[in-house]
């Protein structure tokens, strides 16, 4: 999954909490409306459309702002198709996810002639980290936000997730260390959501109670596998009939020591891998 693709999945899962956050205003009633426009196709895997009442708000999300056709004509070339289609207001967003190159000019209109039409950009290097920080929905940003001690600000960022439901929290946590990877060492990051999520937050601990009230440890190896698959299906995807059947055998130890080790999976070749060095440590002994 792309940067752009990741927040324009985000924007259309939380629509009211982005739009209310472009915005500065808050936005209840908000309707994601479908990417297809007429004429010509567009790049639909960043662009997300919003309904609010009385106005459509078009969100876009860039890592770099150089594209073919220029952001400026394709930005005017949106607001002719959604104009026609929904005779509706419309504001549109470009939200700029990494910094540009020094002295570069943001462009924030087309300009030919007679012919003007704007729109506003949204660095995310220079938002106010706080409001990330403070809504699930909008955290996964929170990364890359403004800030001049990057790493006590990814720090914070992991506490955050750790308060989270437990329920959001693997699904935000995953969110989260992709769109940390456009700006922070990838070694940082699964050190510090490792030492965060699977030792230290609070669903791991809560597992590990829970397993102690029961006074069984299978009640803590069914715990544990759950949460094991919900994690490796957020890394890798889904997983194949084998290979739930091959966590069901591991034990306890061996699906805490694969909860550590899942946080550096990028496929199911990784999970693979990992099996087999299991394999050779159980014929060496």
């Amino acid at each position: 999954m792309s940067f752009d693709n990741l927040c324009k999945l985000l924007s259309e899962k939380y629509p009211e909490r982005f739009a209310s956050w472009v915005l500065g205003t808050e936005q209840t009633s908000v309707k994601v409306l479908k990417t297809e426009l007429s004429i010509e196709p567009i790049r639909a895997d960043y662009v997300t459309f919003l309904q609010l009442q009385g106005r459509i708000l078009h969100l876009e999300f860039q890592t770099k702002l150089e594209s073919t056709p220029p952001l400026p004509l394709r930005m005017l070339d949106y607001w002719v198709r959604l104009y026609r289609l929904y005779r509706l207001p419309i504001t549109q967003v470009v939200v700029l996810l990494l910094p540009p190159a020094s002295e570069t000019v943001i462009e924030t209109a087309f300009s030919v002639e007679t012919t003007h039409h704007e729109y506003r950009v949204i660095s995310m290097c220079e938002e106010n980290p706080e409001p990330f920080l403070n809504d699930p929905a909008l955290l996964p940003l929170a990364p890359l936000a403004a800030t001049t001690q990057p790493q006590a600000l990814l720090q914070q960022v992991v506490v955050k997730v750790n308060q989270l439901e437990p329920r959001q929290r693997p699904e935000i946590s995953a969110y989260t260390q992709i769109l940390a990877g456009l700006k922070y060492n990838q070694d940082l990051i699964r050190q510090l959501f490792r030492e965060g999520m699977m030792r230290e937050s609070v669903i791991y601990q809560e597992i590990l109670a829970e397993g102690e009230q029961r006074g069984r440890e299978e009640g803590r190896k069914a715990e544990g596998q759950l949460l094991i698959l919900r994690l490796l299906t957020r890394r890798v995807g889904e997983l194949p009939q084998e290979v739930l059947d091959r966590i069901e055998t591991l034990s306890l130890e061996q699906l805490e020591n694969l909860g550590e080790a899942l946080l550096d999976f990028q496929v199911i070749a990784d999970l693979e891998t990992w099996f087999s060095t299991l394999d050779v440590g159980v014929k060496m002994t």
